[in-house]
């Protein structure tokens, strides 16, 4: 059978509503009473949501999102838009993480809750039938989503003030020109991963460092990062500079031709780090002047 040239587009997107991850599930407008959500409610891939219709997310692509998360039993997750609640028991029985999901349709998540408790997960997963964009889910280690574009946009600002190191992974869209760390697929299935980075564009200075303190200017686009040090009249350009959460990595090459690795820790104003160079740990810090 041939699907008209109407509906053909909104199948092939495979869009969630804007309380969605694993499923869109937001009912149709309505305006009799809500009825009470019953065990014989059941999804139907394709029904009607209130932003699009409804599409699970297969389970192989979820095992490969939260591998890539590297889900443990020490993580929170929050999966924003529940659905049928598959991600949450998933990460809580496979990967032992305490699972928080925000579903927005009382039927759907009704329906989660039942799942849970079919899984023996009521321990460990909790289902809030609720908005994402009103809910907090700000203790999260790692977020799961699968939502519109403009929607993980919407989103965007609110995941980068998250604790850096906090663990992001998307089905099927990207976050605009956040560049994703991972990709990774299953099937005719897409996913992304980042970490969101710590804030550390700016000046800094370094001390500990034979010679006296240097200047330090960073420059940021998410956790792609560069930029020079400077002491004196000898400015030197930062090398292979890395941003991975609250990891930072660059290489710089002094006038004598030696190489200086730094590896360090962003803890708010302060990067606590060493300089390896010829073998030697120099231990040093870096602050906002």
């Amino acid at each position: 059978m041939k699907l008209s040239r109407v509906l053909l587009p909104i199948l092939m997107t495979s869009w969630l509503n804007v309380a969605c991850s694993s499923t869109t599930t937001a009912p149709a407008t309505n305006t009799a009473s809500p009825k009470a959500a019953t065990t014989a409610y059941e999804p139907v891939r394709g029904q009607a949501g209130k932003d699009v219709i409804w599409i699970p997310t297969p389970e192989g692509l979820i095992d490969k999102m939260l591998s890539a998360a590297k889900v443990t039993e020490q993580d929170r997750l929050f999966d924003l838009g529940a659905g049928d609640g598959i991600i949450a028991i998933t990460a809580a029985r496979k990967y032992g993480a305490q699972s928080v999901g925000i579903e927005f349709n009382p039927d759907m998540a009704q329906f989660a809750r039942r799942k849970v408790a079919e899984a023996g997960m009521s321990d460990k997963v909790r289902i809030i039938t609720g908005d994402i964009f009103q809910e907090d889910f700000s203790s999260a280690t790692v977020v799961t989503l699968y939502l519109m574009p403009h929607l993980n946009l919407k989103l965007r600002p609110q995941l980068l003030k998250m604790k850096p190191g906090t663990r992001v992974v998307s089905h099927a869209f990207t976050m605009g020109d956040w560049e994703p760390d991972e990709t990774m697929s299953y099937q005719h299935s897409q996913g992304y991963f980042w970490v969101v980075p710590a804030q550390v564009e700016g000046a800094w200075v370094m001390t500990g460092m034979e010679g006296g303190p240097m200047r330090m200017s960073l420059s940021q686009s998410f956790q792609n990062i560069g930029g020079t040090l400077t002491r004196g009249s000898q400015t030197l350009a930062m090398l292979g500079a890395r941003l991975r959460g609250d990891e930072i990595k660059f290489q710089f090459i002094t006038q004598d031709r030696k190489v200086h690795a730094f590896t360090g820790k962003v803890e708010g104003r302060r990067i606590t780090g060493s300089v390896v160079s010829d073998f030697m740990h120099t231990p040093v810090e870096i602050t906002r002047p």
